[in-house]
């Protein structure tokens, strides 16, 4: 059997919840909290069956809340239910109908905010498009956008008709659309004739044009008039969005789904082979992204929330659009991305729009870092009361920076665990209840079920590292891979054997639990290095790192030794204008023999402008590990952000 992973991070900072913030949380206290997770662990089923009666509306009631049957799973089967309308029309006949339901900022300054009762016209109104065009109840609609507030409508608008959406990030190339879109069979194609990024127009039609002459499937292409730039419009299969809107009813009545039809397909690459179609349906997605959003965020009705993530990823399905809007929140959506012209955009959206809610990754966190602490500083960001982190493990040191600098040392951060395929959040610190430990993403949310086991399903001992799973259905778990049910088994039922009639999902990721239960996760399974016997995990070391004052980022991969199986090569990126030398290396070097001992000590350290990253911000280790190694990239590449990033790291080679 494969050795455990050794844990090497200890971290002692405590920060229990503001007495302020607890007050008015909705989930008061460790007590309340601890009380809602053993009621819900007594009877998952009832425990989501109550919630789901107390916060959605349904046109009928299903007739079985959880059937079973590994890996497959059914949640409020027969039941009758539609999330644009838990989203829109149900707040229509409350006070809310005139707030803000959605507020976009564009890259070069111009904004729109739409109230409720105009995104749910708009919604309509699309809806209607679509159906004009012929697209039916289980039709699939790729959506191949920038960030603007058409992505949202044109999502909800799928939703509303029963059109699974297909989302595909608006910075993937003409071959990656091609793939999905394929794999999907979309019928219509949602997209623009750009967007703006980093001052450069994203000519968006131009790769939809290259990508189409391979997918027959495709029908119609609509198309949202943003930057204005000539592009060229096929007749009879290309349409101006804001043209076909003038010929339809505003009136759309929603279509009553199943709680067991699918709601979307969302790909997510894996490590080899083509991406995964992750299916989500949509009653328990509906329910499980509503309640976490309001738990986790303590969502308050006055709040202006903001996650920086791009509806193209699941963090913008789950809690960008489906999760806030369910709420009846304001959220808020942001075209572009910090840049030389104006480095400090986050900051200046924050004190103009007095967001309360900020949810960015740690890469983000990292990239503020080396900017420098003047930025923020020069911005009133009094108005946050509350700090999230997604996407990866964050490290003590960026977490402390980002409660100090940006936080100010008041707003507790909520730091999630959770993945494509679990639809929303399944570890997190409920704000107003649970103390934080920078580094850990505390425990799981009531009605989940996580341990940390080795290969045969044992749970491991205290602070000792394992494999993270779950143990019982929720129900915003994906319910296959599209096209592969057989995929969908192998990778993540089939990792650890059933125990006891007991199955688990098997999440890819190494984790540990302290003596107070809290989950340090630390980085997937697949990064995990072999030193001389030693599983270590890429995090832990990557934390010792960026610790260090003159290291803004790091990312640790291991490259084969034919004594110790593998050694740790670590690629930093200094902060400020800072350079390497071979001096600093040594001290790096020493720095992580000292602060988690010698057998964690890289044996090589390279230095950097960029690392190679997903356009979510995740780093691609398992391309660092080829170069590591010097062996030729053969593996998935299409959601890499900056090809040239590879060929800069080959050069330094």
């Amino acid at each position: 059997m494969t050795a455990p992973i050794e844990s090497v991070l200890q971290e002692q900072r405590l920060f229990a919840p503001p007495p302020h913030f607890a007050q008015t949380a909705h989930i008061k206290s460790m007590a309340e909290y601890q009380e809602l997770y053993a009621r819900a662990q007594a009877d998952p089923a009832k425990f989501w069956e109550e919630l789901a009666s107390q916060e959605l509306h349904w046109f009928d009631r299903w007739h079985t809340t959880l059937d079973w049957q590994p890996p497959q799973v059914q949640w409020f089967a027969g039941g009758k239910i539609n999330i644009s309308y838990n989203c829109l029309d149900r707040h229509l006949s409350t006070w809310r109908r005139n707030k803000a339901a959605l507020i976009w900022e564009g890259e070069p300054g111009d904004s729109r905010t739409y109230t409720y009762a105009q995104l749910h016209r708009e919604v309509c109104l699309f809806a209607n498009v679509l159906k004009q065009l012929g697209v039916k109840k289980g039709d699939v609609v790729g959506i191949y956008m920038p960030m603007l507030p058409e992505a949202v409508i044109a999502m909800l608008a799928c939703a509303r008709i029963g059109a699974p959406h297909s989302v595909v990030f608006g910075g993937f190339s003409g071959e990656a659309l091609r793939e999905r879109l394929n794999d999907g069979r979309a019928k219509v194609v949602v997209t623009a004739d750009g967007g703006w990024r980093k001052d450069a127009i994203v000519p968006l039609k131009e790769q939809v044009d290259a990508a189409l002459p391979q997918v027959p499937t495709v029908e119609n292409v609509l198309v949202v008039q943003r930057t204005g730039q000539r592009i060229p419009m096929e007749p009879g299969r290309d349409h101006w969005w804001h043209d076909l809107k003038q010929s339809v009813s505003a009136d759309c009545p929603p279509e009553p789904m199943d709680a067991e039809d699918i709601l979307f397909i969302l790909y997510t690459s894996g490590s080899t082979g083509k991406p995964k179609g992750v299916v989500h349906t949509t009653g328990g997605y509906n329910l499980y992204t509503h309640i976490t959003t309001k738990w986790v965020f303590d969502l308050q009705d006055t709040d202006v929330y903001w996650c920086t993530a791009d509806v193209g990823w699941i963090t913008g399905h789950s809690y960008i659009v489906y999760g806030p809007l369910s709420n009846g929140a304001t959220t808020l959506i942001y075209e572009g991305a910090p840049r030389p012209s104006n480095p400090g955009c986050m900051w200046q959206i924050i004190e103009k729009y007095g967001v309360n809610i900020f949810y960015t990754a740690p890469t983000a966190i990292r990239s503020f870092i080396k900017q420098g602490e003047h930025l923020p500083k020069s911005y009133d960001l009094s108005s946050l009361r509350l700090l999230g982190t997604v996407g990866e493990p964050i490290n003590p040191e960026a977490w402390m920076w980002y409660y100090r600098i940006i936080g100010q040392e008041r707003c507790p951060i909520v730091d999630t665990w959770w993945q494509t395929e679990t639809g929303g959040i399944m570890i997190s610190a409920l704000p107003g209840a649970i103390p934080t430990k920078p580094g850990s993403a505390t425990l799981p949310f009531p009605g989940i079920i996580a341990d940390v086991v080795d290969l045969e399903g044992n749970p491991v001992g205290e602070n000792e590292g394992g494999y993270l799973v779950i143990k019982h259905p929720w129900p915003s778990m994906m319910r296959t891979v599209y096209n592969d049910p057989d995929r969908f088994r192998r990778s993540y039922w089939e990792h650890i054997p059933p125990k006891e009639g007991q199955y688990f999902y098997f999440a890819g990721d190494g984790a540990r639990r302290d003596k107070d239960g809290y989950f340090w996760v630390m980085g997937r399974v697949d990064d995990v290095i072999n030193v001389a016997g030693h599983r270590l995990g890429t995090m832990e070391i990557e934390s010792a790192l960026v610790s260090h004052p003159a290291v803004a980022e790091a990312a640790v991969v291991g490259r084969p030794d034919e004594i110790k199986g593998e050694e740790i090569c670590a690629f930093v990126i200094l902060e400020g204008f800072q350079t390497g030398s071979e001096e600093l290396a040594q001290e790096l070097k020493q720095h992580v023999a000292k602060e988690i001992g010698a057998i964690a000590r890289p044996a090589e350290i390279r230095f950097t402008d960029a690392l190679p990253k997903t356009r979510s911000g995740k780093i691609m280790r398992r391309l660092l590990r080829s170069l590591a190694a010097k062996q030729e990239i053969t593996s998935d590449t299409s959601t890499l952000e900056d090809r040239s990033v590879l060929d800069r790291l080959r050069e330094g080679i």
